[in-house]
């Protein structure tokens, strides 16, 4: 493994879109996005994902230059037409059009179709923090892995829920799920650092556990919990997908193999305004004597502590700003032959 700083990685980044011919400040905007979901221990949603991107815009799949518009709104509610855009520059607008909402009347509810892959779902939650709102982000994943529960027919992504919620003095709880085991991208980081995936991550067509991720076609994902994740990812498409006009079941496209066709991603993002509920400062103390609360229940023998959703994330983000982003050194040459074919000077490690 080699180490980058996040402001190296997150130069690079920009260099490469600003030679795909992305304005500098979309460039900015996704770079800044990406960087933060290596920060924060997204290892399959950020640079990882920089060279498939790049090809699917080499292709014509990605529209560089969107006209994101608002095709439905309300006072409180949206339908975005990302304009087949970078789904990170998509969800941007969106969320900031739904913390907007929510500043006026509560609540801001922005579906997105004609989107693409935007990383992890945590990076649009967390986004109404800032405001002191709590943020819920539902995806329809981009490549189904999926089936409906007993079945064998790919129908369904991994479909990611995010929820964001502030607290006074100790850290936001941040919960940033798949529907399924395991979010696919950790099969693919796993297949290119040449490391078995645990079972129960995914099953071949005849229910044998597959341990090998450059098997994975062979099988699908499982859901969490059973048929009750099975129900989780069906819904969310719903809510993301149908809803919104966007590819859900049958209609969504594989972007891991398909770089021309556009996706027609769904999403969306909700901004809540505690405020329309409660007294902020009475509500984010409550926040931190539930947080202390759970992490101070007596444990099992064998658990060395009780966490809550996000402080993964927090401390993987703290030790990667002092001592850099691991990156697999294989990674590091598939992107210098990208930095080399783009033109650019290639990724400086620590």
């Amino acid at each position: 493994m080699e180490k980058v700083s996040s402001n190296k990685l997150r130069i690079f980044i920009n260099q490469c879109l600003v030679s795909c011919s992305f304005s500098i400040e979309d460039a900015s905007i996704i770079a800044d996005l990406m960087t933060e979901a290596d920060l924060s221990g997204a290892d399959g949603h950020g640079i990882f994902r920089l060279s498939q991107y790049i090809k699917r815009i080499k292709s014509g799949g990605i529209n560089i230059k969107p006209d994101i518009n608002i095709n439905k709104e309300s006072e409180s509610t949206a339908l975005v037409n990302g304009d087949n855009g970078m789904g990170h520059i998509i969800m941007n607008f969106a969320s900031s059009l739904a913390i907007e909402k929510a500043s006026k009347t509560g609540i801001g509810w922005v579906g997105v179709k004609n989107s693409n892959h935007a990383g992890p779902a945590s990076l649009y939650a967390k986004m109404p923090l800032k405001r002191d709102m709590i943020g819920i982000y539902i995806a329809v994943g981009s490549a189904n892995h999926l089936p409906p529960w007993g079945g064998v027919d790919m129908l369904l992504s991994t479909n990611p829920i995010a929820v964001a919620v502030p607290s006074m003095n100790e850290k936001p709880i941040i919960l940033d799920m798949a529907t399924t085991v395991t979010a696919y991208g950790k099969i693919k980081t796993a297949a290119q650092k040449n490391e078995k995936i645990p079972e129960g991550w995914m099953v071949d067509k005849l229910g044998n556990s597959i341990t090998d991720p450059n098997k994975s076609s062979e099988g699908f994902l499982l859901p969490i919990g059973d048929y009750k994740g099975y129900g989780l990812a069906l819904i969310f498409g719903i809510l993301a997908g149908t809803l919104n006009g966007a590819a859900f079941g049958k209609d969504v496209i594989d972007f891991n193999s398909d770089f021309i066709t556009p996706t027609n991603t769904g999403q969306l993002i909700i901004a809540l305004s505690i405020e329309r509920f409660s007294s902020l400062e009475v509500f984010k103390q409550s926040i931190d004597k539930v947080i202390k609360s759970m992490k101070s229940s007596e444990k099992l023998p064998e658990a060395e502590e009780i966490r809550v959703p996000g402080e993964g994330s927090e401390r993987i983000r703290k030790e990667r700003q002092v001592n850099g982003i691991p990156i697999d050194s294989k990674l590091i040459e598939k992107l210098n032959n990208l930095a080399k074919d783009l033109k650019v000077k290639p990724i400086q490690v620590i």
